[in-house]
């Protein structure tokens, strides 16, 4: 059987010293571009994988990175974050890292889940999901030290001008903007119907919405539900039979758009309805929806944690322009 390469191995067919294969692989931005290209070429010809459990037992790391696993709620919600923890295990994976995923009902309990696992020395970092305003998870591992990095921003102090921490978010505006315009192909009268406000991911999807109309003159006006098809149904059915005078109807979630189209069936009424999220339902019923694209998400996760080669969790400096990514997603028309 073949040997396996080393990298020594590495180190001589690029050219460089090990020392600077091993900067390549932990700590990427200390090596000059044109070295890093040299080395990861060296790397992908001759195939070389580290070799997880060495590694971990001379670093002292777990190499493994926690995530909560969310309780199951059913119905359209959760796909997106379905996806995303397969995305992220499965690229982690190809780093030599591990997911270690737990359950956790309420913020506390994840708290204290992680704080087991950070002074067990079990993880080298966490994932947050779910972010809100003023997140208590936040402050809480800030406080103790723990390395973390969030899907969705952190809707508080954090800000991308003076970054204080690490997160990848779908950029929900941009989704929203260009669900907006391709709505407002049917009419003028483009309604918006979102979450009660407060939501830092749902006032950031009703800005895109209002920004789209701001030159499109008179739009048509903003329902609101929780995030609940039964809910949804509920709102806007009363918003019919109050009247309701919409050309389209652009919404926060999938499972909104789904209450909308109910109602609208029941009133004997046809007019186009906008999701975000394109959960397999959306495709199932056909209308058109804004897919997050939570792949891309869980690569610039791993990206800033691990730089964009690396195999360890790097500790970097929070700086403007480099503590962020904002993933675009695309409208998927039907």
């Amino acid at each position: 059987m073949a040997k396996a390469p080393t990298v020594e191995d590495v180190a001589a067919l690029a050219g460089v010293s090990r020392q600077t294969v091993s900067n390549v692989l932990n700590t990427p931005d200390i090596v000059r571009e044109a070295t890093r290209e040299r080395v990861l070429t060296a790397i992908d010809e001759l195939g070389y994988r580290r070799h997880a459990a060495a590694r971990r037992l001379r670093l002292r790391r777990s190499s493994a990175i926690g995530i909560r696993l969310d309780p199951y709620v059913g119905g359209v919600s959760g796909v997106v974050l379905d996806r995303f923890v397969h995305a992220i295990t499965e690229r982690a994976s190809e780093r030599g890292m591990r997911m270690l995923v737990y359950a956790a009902r309420t913020p506390t309990e994840e708290l204290a889940r992680l704080s087991e696992l950070w002074e067990g020395s079990e993880i080298d970092a966490a994932i947050l999901t779910g972010t809100v305003r003023d997140d208590q998870r936040v402050r809480a591992l800030d406080e103790q030290g723990v390395p973390f990095i969030s899907f969705g921003r952190p809707w508080g102090d954090d800000d991308i001008a003076d970054p204080l921490h690490l997160w990848v978010d779908v950029d929900g505006a941009a989704g929203t903007r260009a669900a907006t315009a391709h709505a407002l192909t049917f009419g003028r009268r483009v309604a918006f119907f979102g979450w009660p406000p407060g939501s830092g991911t749902g006032d950031d999807r009703e800005r895109g919405w209002l920004e789209a109309m701001a030159d499109a003159g008179p739009g048509g006006p903003r329902l609101v539900a929780e995030e609940s098809v039964p809910a949804a149904r509920e709102a806007f059915a009363a918003a019919l039979a109050a009247g309701l005078d919409a050309d389209a109807v652009v919404c926060v979630s999938d499972s909104l758009a789904v209450g909308a189209l109910v109602a609208l069936s029941a009133a004997g009424r046809s007019i186009p309805v906008i999701g975000f999220d394109n959960t397999p339902t959306a495709e199932a019923l056909g209308f058109s929806s804004v897919e997050q694209r939570p792949e891309d998400v869980a690569t610039a996760i791993l990206e800033l944690l691990m730089g964009p080669t690396g195999d360890v969790v790097v500790p970097r400096q929070v700086r403007p322009g480099a503590a962020h990514a904002l993933i675009v997603p695309e409208l998927i028309v039907r």
